[in-house]
């Protein structure tokens, strides 16, 4: 009689896992099913967002990695050469020099010979138009974090608005599943513009740090320089 009831139990446990796992398996469901359950006129401007998201912040990021590097040797060369009178080498120096930090100091050097304060004007100015090169499409970045969550928000309004609509033409006789569509699409909405927008307010305060270390750097050079020409020769 115990053997019956532990066989009848075995049986029973065995009966409900895979009753479980069947369960599991049927509750699943693809990343694909849940973009098509948002619908494609919310999902399809999130899915372009993401995309230029995506590219946005890689090519900012490798820009602004490529004006970051510098030689070191750099300004004890710019230095030497005009300590030396070479203005002519140290010109040369900066056009074969790749980045913002050669450029603003080939403007300084143009200008040397005029008051120290246009030369600084100068340098100002070109260190403006290199910010203003790094900063390209961070705007952009930054609309895409605020306009991604608002269109999950509005596909959960008209995700709600449909299984209200089905609550009401249903009557008394609505059924849940037939309410399960409006109510997914709110979900999966949501949940994708937020997505969306989290990772490009991530992104875009990334590449805001990095120019800013460039902008120090520059800043820095400036000085640099101007205190290069102060020097005695």
């Amino acid at each position: 009689m115990l053997l019956d009831i532990n066989v009848a139990s075995d049986t029973l446990n065995s009966a409900l896992t895979e009753g479980a796992i069947e369960s599991s398996y049927e509750e699943t469901i693809s990343v694909l099913e849940l973009i098509a359950n948002g619908g494609v006129f919310i999902m399809g401007p999130l899915g372009i967002l993401s995309i230029l998201a995506i590219y946005i912040f890689v090519e900012r990021f490798l820009a602004i990695q490529k004006a970051s590097k510098e030689d070191p040797n750099f300004m004890n060369q710019i230095r030497d050469n005009i300590h030396d009178g070479k203005i002519d080498a140290a010109q040369n120096l900066c056009v074969s020099t790749e980045g913002p930090f050669a450029r603003m100091i080939n403007k300084g050097i143009k200008r040397i010979g005029k008051p120290l304060a246009d030369i600084s004007a100068a340098i100002e100015n070109d260190g403006r138009l290199e910010v203003y090169q790094l900063e390209k499409n961070l705007a952009s970045l930054a609309t895409i974090s605020g306009a991604a969550p608002m269109i999950g928000f509005l596909g959960t309004v008209i995700g709600m608005i449909n299984t209200f609509h089905g609550m009401y033409t249903g009557g008394n006789g609505v059924q849940i599943d037939q309410l399960a569509g409006g109510i997914m699409q709110a979900m999966v909405t949501t949940a994708a513009g937020l997505v969306i927008g989290i990772v490009a307010y991530v992104g875009y305060n990334i590449l805001v740090v990095k120019v800013e270390s460039v902008v120090n750097k520059m800043e820095a050079r400036t000085i640099e320089f101007m205190d290069v020409l102060q020097e005695p020769s």
